[in-house]
């Protein structure tokens, strides 16, 4: 890692440190003071314009997987202000911004596919914080687009909410990351899944490989034994130490965040042009009486585009659509446990906007998964008169 040749774009206000945890401030071109300015577009411009600026990076990175996939939208959209403000070396002026700028316009012109590579050609990754959950669709379409044949990698596990680091990915070739615990970041202890009344903790030498565990947490900052919310699923060992990936678990049946990622896009496969922006996650629980009555189920909040065929009535219809419960024919060998969110950080009341794009609006989905103790799940779509049955819980 040389000095000067990561650039960071993440937006953190209050908070000035890199999001992958990296405590290497000379790493950046990038200033953290520029990631805590009060509006998130601003910091945003400010760091793509810093990063565009070094033509020699060598890793790209940001906090999120969607804070890239944004920071990318705002340079297809307005890369002639962009060059123009790097050309008069509005920031930081240099030698050679002039030339620079005029290789800006250029990538720029020839459109998105590979434009991340085209722009910093040194560059060896792309970094980031957070790449499972509802971020996984922001990394395959970087993948698929601005930052093809670039590796995406997601180096660290922090518990949500948390600041502490609590475990490494030492496999940064697959695409779903999976995480070893260190046993010197923080102390762990684990309640088993499904939890009895009177749980009793286990130890990181105590985990068995493929049972699922939910995290209690003693590290600092200022966290002493704090149920983290989180289920971890023990995915094998390296040398002796745990490597875990997380699962989401209402009823028991522990469905890994990959899967259903894989299950949500598949139902939303289901509409004829329709397309998952975004989506978030959350327990029935959470959201108390205003998630109605009944057994507890995920309530999934969903951003779609490409819904051209609906009427007003169906699209009023698929805004309050709710899934029906499905009885599968054999009982869950899975777990319980808790896990508040699945993927971002976004209010689930209310999904993003679209951004800088010419397609359609997308629409905002409520959509109320029930699962009576399995692993399946039969959705009927009100309105888009779609009927899907997934095996993996989802559809």
């Amino acid at each position: 890692l040389a000095p000067r040749r990561t650039a960071l774009l993440s937006w953190a206000p209050g908070h000035p440190r890199a999001p992958a945890g990296w405590p290497l401030p000379t790493l950046y071109c990038t200033p953290v003071e520029a990631g805590t300015l009060p509006s998130r577009a601003a910091a945003l411009r400010v760091q793509l314009l810093l990063a565009l600026q070094e033509r020699a990076l060598h890793v790209l990175e940001a906090g999120l997987a969607s804070e890239l996939h944004d920071a990318l939208a705002a340079l297809h959209a307005g890369w002639p202000e962009l060059a123009q403000d790097l050309a008069l070396g509005r920031l930081s002026p240099q030698p050679g911004l002039a030339a620079r700028a005029a290789e800006l316009r250029a990538e720029c012109a020839r459109g998105p596919e590979g434009i991340v590579q085209r722009l910093w050609p040194q560059l060896e990754v792309v970094v980031v914080g957070t790449a499972h959950g509802a971020e996984q669709l922001y990394c395959d379409a970087l993948r698929r687009a601005d930052c093809k044949g670039l590796p995406l990698y997601c180096p660290f596990y922090r518990a949500a909410g948390g600041e502490s680091l609590l475990g490494v990915n030492l496999w940064p070739e697959e695409p779903a990351p999976r995480f070893l615990l260190c046993p010197d970041w923080a102390f762990y202890e684990f309640l088993p899944c499904p939890a009895k009344e009177e749980p009793q903790t286990v130890l990181l030498d105590e985990l068995w490989e493929g049972r699922e565990y939910g995290l209690v947490l003693t590290a600092q900052p200022g966290e002493y034994r704090c149920r983290a919310g989180e289920v971890l699923r023990v995915a094998g060992f390296h040398k002796q130490c745990p490597v875990v990936d997380q699962a989401l678990s209402v009823r028991g049946e522990s469905i890994p965040e990959d899967r259903f990622c894989q299950s949500l896009c598949r139902a939303v496969g289901m509409w004829p042009g329709a397309r998952l922006v975004d989506y978030v996650c959350v327990e029935s629980a959470l959201l108390g009486t205003s998630s109605g009555a009944g057994a507890p189920h995920y309530e999934v909040f969903v951003e779609l585009r490409g819904l051209r065929d609906l009427s007003e009535g169906q699209r009023y219809k698929v805004r309050g659509m709710q899934a029906l419960p499905w009885a599968p024919p054999s009982p869950c060998p899975g777990s319980c446990g808790r896990r508040s969110c699945c993927s971002s950080s976004r209010a689930p009341s209310s999904p993003r906007a679209a951004r800088g794009s010419c397609s359609p609006p997308a629409l905002g989905v409520r959509l109320a998964c029930a699962l009576q103790g399995g692993s399946g799940a039969e959705c009927l779509v009100g309105g888009a008169g779609a009927r899907v049955r997934s095996p993996t819980g989802f559809g």
